[in-house]
C-alpha cells in the first residue's frame, strides 16, 4: 500500500471480474451507520493507550513521521513491494504525502492515524483504514482463501506499520490488539481485514500469532508478491 494511494470509491467502470461473490445490499433498516459513507456518522478521533496515542495524521507531523519512516525503510519496502521510501526521500516530500493523507481523511475516503508516544513527541508508526471500494483495492485481484469469504462483506481494510526500533518491545502486538478492539467498540466495524505482504515475515508472524487467519489473497497490478488479508 502506497502512502499516497487514493482512498476514493471506484466508479462503476472500474469494477472488474474477480473470484469474489457479490451479496445483495441489506434492507435499509438493517444497515449500520458507516463513517466512510454516512456524513452524520462520527469518526472516532483518537485511541489512548499506556504506550501510544492514535490520532489523525497532520502535515505538522512531517518531521517526526519522516524520522520513523527512514528508520523503518527496509521493512516499509517489503510492506510496499516498492522502493518507497526512496534513498533521497525528504521531509518536504513527506509533508506532501501527509497533506494528501490529511485531505482524504477529512473527505472520508480513507482514515490515516499517526501512532505517537503518549506525549506526542515521537512517531511510532501509522494505521490506515480503507473501505473495500478504495480505488487501489478495486484495481487489485482479490481471491478468497477460505470458504464463504465475501470481500463485499468486509467493513474495513486495515494496514499498519510500527517503527523498527520499537518492534523488539512487542508494541506492534499490543497496537494490533488495541486497534481490533477500537474498530469493533468505537467504529462498529466487526468484519475487518488486516493486510500485510507475504514477504514481510515479521508481520505475517504477528498476525498469525494474534489468532487471525488468512481470508483473502490480494494482488496489486505490477507487484510481484501477494498481500495476505487476515480476519
Amino acid at each position: 500500500m502506497s502512502r499516497r494511494k487514493d482512498g476514493g470509491p471506484r466508479s462503476i467502470t472500474d469494477v472488474t471480474s474477480r473470484s469474489i461473490r457479490a451479496t445483495p445490499d441489506p434492507p435499509v433498516a438493517q444497515r449500520r451507520p458507516n463513517p466512510f459513507t454516512d456524513p452524520g456518522c462520527a469518526v472516532p478521533e483518537s485511541l489512548h493507550g499506556d504506550e501510544f496515542l492514535l490520532r489523525p495524521i497532520e502535515v505538522a507531523d512531517a518531521e517526526r513521521d519522516f524520522e520513523a519512516v527512514v528508520e523503518t525503510r527496509a521493512d516499509l519496502r517489503l510492506w510496499e513491494q516498492s522502493s518507497w521510501p526512496a534513498d533521497d526521500f525528504t521531509v518536504e516530500a513527506n509533508a506532501e504525502d501527509l497533506a494528501d493523507l490529511e485531505r482524504r481523511h477529512a473527505e472520508r475516503r480513507a482514515f490515516t492515524f499517526a501512532v505517537l508516544d503518549p506525549a506526542s513527541a515521537e512517531s511510532l508508526g501509522c494505521v490506515y483504514i480503507f473501505p473495500t471500494t478504495a480505488t487501489f483495492l478495486s484495481r487489485a485481484t482479490v481471491t478468497p482463501a477460505v470458504e464463504d469469504a465475501v470481500w463485499a462483506d468486509v467493513d474495513a481494510v486495515v494496514y499498519f506499520w510500527v517503527r523498527a526500533s520499537r518492534i523488539p518491545s512487542g508494541i506492534d502486538s499490543r497496537l494490533l490488539a488495541a486497534v481490533r478492539s477500537w474498530l469493533q467498540d468505537q467504529w462498529g466495524f466487526t468484519r475487518n481485514g488486516y493486510v500485510t505482504n507475504e514477504q514481510f515475515e515479521q508481520q505475517v508472524q504477528l498476525l498469525d500469532g494474534a489468532g487471525l487467519h488468512v481470508h483473502f489473497e490480494l494482488r496489486e497490478p505490477d507487484k510481484p508478491g501477494a498481500y495476505l488479508v487476515y480476519g
